[in-house]
């Protein structure tokens, strides 16, 4: 029953990531767009910590990780987002609904577990108005209204395996395959006159990627777990083909497009480093009881590119994110009272995530908070979490998005691939 289960999910889950709109941010107009958050509820709702072990759930950040799993995890998770975003003068809001990952892992033997699944890699989904004024050849001003729309994203397919090389170091790595596309559309038009120009840009991405781990583990005064996690990807290229049309634009009496004069653009390629980013962390704690750690990551993005060439006021820089976070569980096997096994999560995330605007550089922070609920008397457990941040600044005509999170994961656990001892 739960393989059914776990199949309508998984079949469900890829029709709707690829037609999902995973981001309402204009910061999405930048790069790749908005890079998402590579790890599962469970790691979220602390901060986004992805230094643990664990016999039962899965740690999508770190694959060595893969090789202290004792039974078949499935993982799923979504999320909602209300943003509020404003400027000096203007204030807006959106909210946006997702699935975030979908996983499956499971040992192939005491010392050695697999995982794969399909994630979002990056999101892109902004509406922006712009208003410019223009000199005429007739000597006269004229205003010029602008609308920038941008959809789609870049999605993840990863295969992961993790092995135990003593009791207390293991080693792990994953293979990835990022794919995806890319519409962006922007339309000009002179005021009073309905007359204007629209152009329409669509880029197909693919690439491979690598990520490998280690996560050492020993005892402190033979009571509290020290672990420690380190975690390297190289560097790897995401591939774009771009394809692109301009027309000229009327409207008609009732704002609709007549679209004349279409011109497509030659086909061409670019390619985008995606540098190599690595991860290092450390914690201490007790094991089914509480854990408290701190890890920090770090990308040097000065190198990359952005999307469009004509973008004069936007570069790279280094990038880094730190994060604190922990859990706690009174009791995870108590009988008496179900809150006492009820684990409980909180974290702090701060990141400086490498763009810089108008010589601004974009910071981005966090705090999360969150419950794991189990679900009867099994292993599995509802994971619920709540996320309130900040991103960008209003300095430099620049937007602030102040946005509030609330995500749901499922964690479901069962003994697969049992080998009958009885014919």
């Amino acid at each position: 029953m739960i393989k059914k289960i776990i199949l309508g999910i998984s079949l469900l889950f890829s029709s709707v990531i690829f037609a999902q709109e995973g981001t309402a941010s204009p910061y999405s107009f930048y790069g790749i767009g908005d890079v998402k958050y590579r790890g599962t509820h469970e790691n979220k709702a602390m901060g986004g910590l992805g230094i643990l072990p664990d016999s039962i759930h899965l740690n999508l950040q770190n694959p060595a990780s893969l090789a202290s799993l004792k039974l078949t995890a499935f993982t799923v998770g979504a999320t909602t987002k209300n943003t509020t975003f404003k400027n000096e003068t203007q204030k807006e809001t959106a909210s946006r609904t997702t699935f975030d990952y979908l996983a499956l892992g499971f040992p192939i033997s005491p010392k050695m577990g697999v995982s794969f699944g399909l994630m979002p890699y990056s999101s892109v989904g902004y509406k922006v108005d712009q208003k410019t004024t223009t000199s005429l050849s007739t000597g006269e001003t004229a205003n010029i209204d602008k609308r920038f729309t941008g959809e789609g994203g870049v999605n993840n397919v990863f295969l992961g395996l993790g092995y135990k090389i003593t009791s207390k170091l293991s080693i792990g790595a994953d293979f990835q395959y990022n794919f995806g596309r890319v519409e962006t559309k922007s339309v000009g038009f002179v005021e009073d006159v309905h007359l204007g120009k629209r152009e329409i840009n669509t880029s197909r991405y693919s690439g491979v990627a690598f990520n490998t781990g280690l996560i050492y583990q020993t005892k402190l005064n033979k009571k509290y777990d020290w672990i420690s996690s380190l975690t390297y990807s190289p560097k790897s290229t995401l591939k774009s083909d771009n394809t692109g049309s301009v027309a000229t634009i009327t409207y008609s009496a009732n704002g609709s497009e007549l679209v004349s004069d279409t011109k497509d653009y030659d086909p061409t390629r670019t390619d985008f480093e995606l540098p190599a980013k690595y991860a290092l962390g450390t914690g201490i704690g007790v094991t089914k009881k509480w854990f408290v750690g701190a890890e920090i990551t770090m990308q040097d993005k000065s190198k990359f590119l952005n999307r469009f060439d004509e973008i004069t006021n936007v570069e790279f820089e280094k990038s880094q994110r730190y994060v604190i976070g922990g859990y706690f569980t009174p009791k995870f096997n108590s009988f008496t009272s179900y809150f006492d096994r009820v684990t409980y999560r909180a974290g702090f995330r701060y990141e400086n995530t490498g763009l810089v605007i108008n010589n601004q550089s974009i910071k981005d922070y966090g705090i999360n908070a969150g419950f794991g609920f189990p679900i009867g008397k099994s292993l599995s457990n509802l994971n619920i979490g709540f996320e309130y941040g900040s991103k960008g600044t209003t300095s430099s005509n620049l937007i602030k998005e102040n946005y509030f999170s609330v995500y749901i994961g499922l964690s479901v656990n069962d003994l697969w691939f049992k080998r009958t001892k009885y014919e």
